[in-house]
C-alpha cells in the first residue's frame, strides 16, 4: 500500500492551483483499484489525507498546503518542488534535406 508517488504525481499534474484531498485520493483510488487488486476508498482517503498532513508541515517539504481548506499543491519553493518541475525535451535536429536534381535511373549498357 504504497500510494506516495501517485500522489505526487498527481499533484504535480495539477498544476499550482492544486486539488482537493478527496480529488486526489479518488485519482489514487482510480489508478490502483483493479479486478485483482480490490481497494476501498475509505483506506485510500484515510491514506492520502495522512500523507498530505504529515508531508506539508515543514516549509521545505515538497508539498505545501494553499490558502483554501484542504486543498494541496507541490511546493515550488522547495528543492524536491523545483526537480518535478523540470520538462526533458529532446532537440530534434532537422535532417539536411536531400538533393532531388539527382538521377536514380539503371543505366542500360
Amino acid at each position: 500500500m504504497n500510494y506516495d508517488r501517485d500522489i505526487i504525481f498527481v499533484l504535480g499534474e495539477a498544476g499550482p492551483k492544486g486539488l482537493s484531498v478527496k480529488k486526489i485520493a479518488k485519482h489514487v483510488f482510480n489508478h490502483n483499484n483493479g479486478f485483482f487488486n480490490v481497494v476501498t476508498f475509505d483506506d485510500v482517503y484515510h491514506y492520502v489525507s495522512a500523507y498530505l498532513i504529515r508531508n506539508s508541515k515543514s516549509p521545505d517539504s515538497i508539498i505545501e498546503k494553499t490558502e483554501v481548506r484542504g486543498v494541496y499543491r507541490i511546493n515550488l519553493s522547495s528543492k524536491a518542488g523545483n526537480q518535478l518541475q523540470f520538462d526533458f525535451v529532446e532537440d530534434d535536429e532537422p535532417e539536411p534535406k536531400k538533393n532531388d536534381n539527382d538521377d536514380l535511373s539503371l543505366s542500360l549498357f
